[in-house]
């Protein structure tokens, strides 16, 4: 404990065994009640709130003092601690409350442009003065949570063998999934160098190197189009591990939640099931599924490939899809279904067969177009009944199993299927090594060109099954967010040529992208793989909040944007001349 320091107490620290104390407290006036002759105080620091009182057993010079005193004004109050008269259950504190013997401002303010607590204001307005959004007891408490989330991450992985070791913010541009952030150099007129999209490169040269485990809570940077759970710059918790198999990340990975849970909210996050990439798509139509509740969907291709109707053959044309979800107990109404309807075309459905389910058949288009075994089937398979709603899908697989994913998510989360504060994980493992990039006619890495393919696939290469190889990858899902992603690296340079060929990478190009990494695996690279937790997502979980910027202290507008910095600004001729650049608009 420091010695040197003024106040003897925080604000939330004090309690009934503290009475007769006598204290010097600092902080914010969070609230100030002026009765004429008895002014209360409720004084405020990052620990909590205590009330200050100042009545006819105070000099009058202290209630003078206190009088002057306006809300958010920065204060010290010296008294004495005693038992407060009414009790206030609220308050952590509510069982005392301070004597005062001297107030003293040590601060004023300008009016405020909202107020601290109890007021709404536009999170524009908050951005810009997020100085006082971050005095909010409710922000200041995602902040500690994301501290202690931190902290237990790295206590349970130096107990594990990591080294906590930085890699370069400043690094040579890479061109692949999301754009750069450039910075151009003085020093060599016309060159640039690139703002980490992760330190995946470095944290591979690093088993080269022989550090065995690696890790670090580290910044990355993505310049692309921004969401609610998307920040162009953001934290992961990057691990890399030498001699490993997918099972010992997934093992260690499973350790580094369980940490950050147990710290946070004091809970364990239970046994984690594993589904392959195949099984996940076909139950939930996404690879980050929300197993809060169940309403898995169902197959139907098959069941329903001799129905005659133009809609439904026309679904199922070129090598379609049928396949439904069954909504429990709902009948929405007529404007709920064409919202859903909406929703579902976002992910390119052409629309949404429905069926409402009562005792004398189905009604709606599902019923119309579907005979009576179709939807007999359907019922048993989805276990659909009288009071139920039956949402069909039909089209192309790579738009079906997506819509009806994604509305399976809102669904629920619309109809409040999942409780509040309950967690459920899973692992996704076994994904598609490649992707078929349909703007270039050629595959593209599902991950990255490092990514492992399954051993036992790689005679699969060259030879036109491409697409059947499978990668050595694995993502951790939790509530539907995919909170961390990883894989086996590739460490053997015959394989990794071979994913190269595949991807349209001839050895030159490869050497110019890659050069430093190839030159490293190819002086003894150990087997490894790793893993990255999206840290700030992982805290929007832990703290509930669907908004990533309520778990950042300084966090970008959805258009990139700090409003309380004034970032990004312009800078003058001088300093791009500097630069060898100039700008064009």
């Amino acid at each position: 404990m420091l010695k040197n320091v003024r106040r003897t107490h925080t604000c939330g620290q004090l309690r009934a065994e503290d009475i007769g104390q006598t204290v010097l407290l600092q902080g914010w006036a969070h609230s100030v009640r002026d009765l004429g002759g008895v002014c209360f105080l409720n004084l405020r620091d990052r620990s909590g709130l205590v009330q200050i009182t100042i009545d006819e057993r105070c000099a009058p010079s202290v209630l003078t003092d206190a009088q002057r005193v306006r809300q958010e004004y920065v204060i010290e109050v010296q008294g004495q601690v005693v038992e407060r008269a009414r009790p206030n259950a609220k308050m952590p504190t509510g069982r005392v409350e301070i004597l005062a013997t001297a107030v003293t401002i040590l601060n004023r303010t300008e009016p405020l442009p909202f107020a601290i607590e109890g007021g709404e204001a536009h999170e524009d307005t908050r951005l810009k003065y997020r100085f006082l959004d971050l005095r909010r007891p409710s922000l200041q408490a995602k902040l500690i949570a994301r501290h202690r989330a931190a902290q237990a991450a790295r206590r349970y992985l130096d107990e594990l063998g990591f080294l906590e070791i930085e890699t370069p913010i400043l690094n040579r541009s890479t061109p692949e999934g999301a754009r750069d952030y450039l910075v151009p150099s003085r020093v060599h007129p016309g060159q640039w160098y690139a703002l980490p999209q992760s330190p995946q490169i470095f944290k591979q040269i690093l088993m080269v190197a022989g550090i065995d485990r690696y890790m670090q809570i580290t910044k990355c940077f993505r310049d692309e189009d921004l969401r609610a759970d998307r920040q162009p710059e953001f934290t992961q918790i990057d691990l890399e591990m030498s001699f490993c198999t997918s099972a010992t990340v997934m093992e260690m990975a499973e350790g580094v939640a369980r940490s950050m849970w147990q710290a946070v909210r004091g809970e364990d996050i239970g046994e984690v099931p594993q589904l392959s990439y195949a099984d996940a798509i076909e139950r939930y139509g996404v690879d980050n599924p929300d197993l809060r509740f169940a309403m898995e969907l169902g197959d139907f291709t098959h069941a329903v490939s001799a129905n005659e109707s133009t809609v439904i053959q026309g679904g199922l044309a070129e090598g379609g899809v049928c396949k439904a979800l069954v909504v429990k107990e709902q009948q929405p109404s007529r404007k709920v279904l064409d919202t859903w309807t909406e929703f579902v075309r976002r992910y390119g459905m052409g629309g949404l067969l429905w069926a409402k389910v009562t005792d004398g058949g189905w009604t709606g288009p599902g019923g119309k177009f579907l005979s009576e075994d179709e939807q007999a089937t359907m019922a048993g398979t989805l276990g659909a009944e009288a009071g139920d709603t039956v949402l069909i899908g039909l089209g192309q697989a790579k738009h079906v199993n997506p819509g009806l994913g994604r509305l399976r998510r809102h669904i629920g989360l619309e109809l409040g299927l999942a409780k509040p504060g309950e967690f459920k994980f899973c692992w996704i493992h076994t994904f598609p090594n490649f992707e078929w990039d349909e703007d270039n006619e050629r595959w593209g890495s599902t991950h990255h060109p490092f990514t492992s393919p399954v051993l036992e696939q790689v005679e699969l290469f060259g030879t036109g099954r491409e697409a059947e190889i499978m990668s050595d990858a694995y993502d951790l899902v939790c509530n539907g967010y995919e909170i961390a992603g990883g894989s086996i690296r590739i460490h053997d340079s015959e394989i990794q040529s071979k994913v190269f060929t595949a991807l349209g990478i001839d050895a030159e190009e490869a050497e110019q992208r890659f050069g430093f990494l190839l030159r490293a695996l190819r002086h003894g690279a150990p087997p490894h793989g790793g893993i990255a937790f999206g840290f700030d997502r992982c805290l929007m979980l832990l703290t509930e909040t669907d908004n990533i910027r309520d778990v950042i202290a300084f966090p970008k507008t959805t258009k990139a944007q700090d409003l309380m910095a004034e970032a990004p600004n312009l800078v003058d001729a001088v300093q791009l001349a500097e630069l060898s650049v100039k700008n064009t608009v």
